[in-house]
């Protein structure tokens, strides 16, 4: 198993939307790791949309906290659900780190699974949370758009120093060389 990177952002504190368009469709999974936090004051999460196509997610959280864990699930939502993202209410140098697998993305024979580990130290708070999610299309993914607070009807922007890279999985032997 081979990973090769496709593309990268970062937030210069103006920045809504993380997207990657035209997704070359030669790898097996691809892969989205992201550090960020936004400028909102509230509760924050992280959320995803594909192909720029409103699809009925399901999916569930488990998290905790230090001290309670709690579990939860989704259906029908326009979009991915992910974890908890750092805000404007911590510290300016708390930012959280996500892992976003999506398998077999370019796959029209079924549809996408999608899992999310991350979390947040803010040093006497925070979070960790596992994620996963049913991608309900057998329509092979071009486009990732990552939102912070914005799908949920937000204004909310990434912080400067935010960022997002997209990698392909390959299973065969490709070595990258």
């Amino acid at each position: 198993m081979s990973m090769f990177p496709i593309a990268s952002t970062i937030s210069t504190g103006s920045t809504a939307l993380f997207s990657f368009t035209n997704i070359p469709q030669t790898f097996t999974h691809l892969q989205v790791r992201v550090f960020g936090r936004t400028t909102y004051t509230g509760s924050e999460n992280l959320f995803m949309r594909f192909n720029n196509t409103t699809y009925s997610f399901a999916g569930h959280h488990l998290n905790g906290n230090g001290s309670t864990a709690n579990s939860s699930g989704y259906t029908g939502i326009s979009y991915m659900d992910l974890n908890s993202v750092p805000n404007s209410a911590q510290s300016s140098s708390i930012f959280g780190n996500y892992v976003i697998d999506i398998l077999d993305y370019a796959n029209t024979n079924k549809n996408k699974t999608i899992r999310c580990i991350g979390g947040w130290d803010g040093n006497g708070s925070g979070i960790v949370e596992l994620t996963s999610g049913l991608l309900p299309t057998t329509s092979a993914l071009t486009e990732i758009t990552q939102l912070g607070g914005t799908a949920a009807g937000g204004s909310n922007v990434w912080a400067a120093g935010s960022r997002a890279d997209l990698y392909g999985i390959s299973t065969s032997g490709v070595t990258g060389a």
